[in-house]
């Protein structure tokens, strides 16, 4: 027989949703690459949905967190710089 998770215990709670009576939630969107243009795909593509999701949760009064970030550190910046001779910086700057 199959076990039932849904009347499980979350963090000592009797409610799946905790306790303040609500979920959470944790929106992430896609790291923009710094080592090549931006284009119109990544703002319909990737940001834009996600802002209007984040956007429609907060109108909703949900508990939203949106994370996102860059990829400035990454590898192809630094070999790119290293290429170029520049810094790794100067390339994202560019």
């Amino acid at each position: 027989m199959a076990e039932n998770n849904s009347d499980k215990k979350i963090d000592g709670n009797s409610s799946p949703l905790g306790d303040r009576g609500f979920k959470r939630y944790l929106i992430t969107a896609a790291l923009p690459y710094a080592n090549g243009p931006i284009h119109i795909g990544h703002l319909a593509g990737v940001y834009l949905p996600a802002d209007i999701y984040v956007r429609y949760l907060r109108a909703q009064k949900r508990d939203v967190k949106f994370v996102s970030g860059s990829d400035e550190h990454g590898v192809p910046i630094t070999i790119r710089a290293m290429k170029e001779g520049i810094t790794p910086q100067e390339v994202v700057d560019k």
